[in-house]
């Protein structure tokens, strides 16, 4: 198992260097370091918006004739920027509110003079209008520029507000044709950090696992902290998920990505959820430690035995060349749920119970990031109550118990009866 735990922002273009130059960025200083990441991120889209920014210079100066159209390339370089969110949406707004801002402060200042006072009319007006038709930030700010132009440097009633209107439309229509035409690969990007993500769910439940077999809860602290610090790579692939989901519906090369784009979607909330969970169990581990609490040695097992199954499912959301199956996959978190049995701690406190209920929603979140319906991954645990709400895979046999499940439910039960069910008391509820 690998326990080497890779920044998410790394992964996304670090096999791509060869072993020297990979050499080399180790020996880099850790600032040095970060900065060549962050640097090696944006590359791509820093290029996309050179060539747009020129581009749309290039039409409005020499096509259409107008003087020192800025305007233009500034829209493309704003509307496309170094992120992968929704660029079409900024395009929008930023164009959205060059319009309302040039159009008001070309009317207004016409009439009542430019000024202090005027300037603040202007802006007010400008950007209050902006918010009462779009919601989006840059819509606003983006007016009151535009509108703080007009009244200081362009005069009244001149043909220049009205070019760099049409200036900020080819900026935007430059940058919609970049992203549709020299597509940054934001699909590649996310899953490439989603299965960075859970590589580092993998090695922060195994040293959890011998944290708790060591009694080290400094061990277990240093895992809970690297478990924290993935909520921004979290956030990022949201932020590319929107990006993809823009683009795979105005390029040509990647409408047929959507069924991918649509899958890494339904990946993202279960893995924040796993990342979550596994935090929780982090810090109920460190109570144990702490607390001296006679964990069952098999329950640590457990936690180790998710952690060699989070790896197999790491590999295959990365879909190295060697990537198990989804098959394979399957069959090891459902080996692992398989043992997630009450028994396990019977006759222990709070802690180890929290633990195993911890350990049983992360499997849930983890057979869901390898694809199963939230209510297959439920039917693969073993039931821990009289009526549990989905009909388990197998019943096992249990001591008797008041809490025992009524014995002649047929195995292999996540049926359209089962599921039907248990959409019912989700709706009533």
């Amino acid at each position: 198992m690998s326990r080497t735990r890779t920044p998410p922002r790394l992964s996304a273009w670090r096999d791509r260097l060869d072993a020297r130059a990979l050499g080399v960025y180790a020996a880099l200083p850790v600032p040095l370091r970060t900065r060549a990441r962050r640097l090696g991120y944006a590359f791509l889209p820093i290029l996309q918006c050179g060539l747009a920014a020129g581009l749309a210079w290039f039409i409005a100066l020499d096509l259409l004739g107008h003087p020192a159209p800025f305007f233009a390339p500034i829209a493309a370089a704003i509307a496309l920027g170094t992120g992968m969110g929704k660029r079409v949406r900024r395009g929008i707004e930023l164009v959205l509110g060059v319009v309302v801002g040039v159009g008001l402060g070309d009317l207004l200042i016409a009439q009542i003079g430019s000024g202090p006072w005027q300037i603040a009319v202007v802006v007010v007006l400008a950007m209050s209008a902006a918010v009462f038709l779009d919601r989006g930030a840059l819509v606003g700010t983006q007016a009151a520029s535009s509108a703080i132009l007009v009244a200081t440097l362009l005069p009244p009633g001149s043909a220049g507000g009205y070019e760099r209107m049409i200036d900020a439309a080819v900026g935007g229509a430059v940058a919609l044709t970049a992203m549709a035409l020299m597509p940054v690969h934001p699909l590649r990007r996310a899953r490439r950090e989603a299965a960075s993500l859970l590589g580092v769910a993998s090695s922060v439940l195994a040293e959890v696992a011998e944290g708790l077999d060591r009694r080290d809860s400094d061990l277990i602290r240093s895992a809970l902290q690297d478990a924290r610090d993935t909520q921004p790579a979290v956030d990022a692939i949201a932020e590319q998920l929107a990006g993809a989901r823009e683009l795979v519906r105005i390029s040509p090369f990647y409408r047929r990505r959507r069924p991918e784009e649509v899958t890494l979607t339904g990946v993202l909330n279960p893995l924040d959820n796993g990342i979550r969970n596994i935090r929780v169990l982090a810090r109920r581990a460190i109570v144990a430690v702490d607390d001296r609490v006679d964990v069952p040695p098999a329950l640590s097992s457990l936690v180790a035995g998710l952690a060699e199954a989070v790896e197999l499912l790491t590999r295959r959301v990365a879909a190295d060349s060697d990537a198990p199956t989804d098959a394979e996959v399957h069959r090891a978190l459902r080996a692992v749920a398989s043992r997630a049995k009450r028994e396990l701690v019977t006759g222990s406190g709070l802690t180890e119970t929290v633990m195993l209920a911890q350990i049983r929603s992360i499997l849930v979140d983890m057979m869901q990031v390898a694809g199963l319906s939230k209510i297959s991954a439920l039917a693969t645990l073993p039931p821990t109550v009289r009526t549990p709400a989905v009909e388990p895979e197998l019943m096992e046999e249990w001591p008797d118990s008041a809490d025992r499940p009524t014995s002649g439910l047929p195995p292999l039960r996540a049926t359209r009866a089962s599921m039907a069910r248990y959409d019912g008391r989700t709706t009533s509820s």
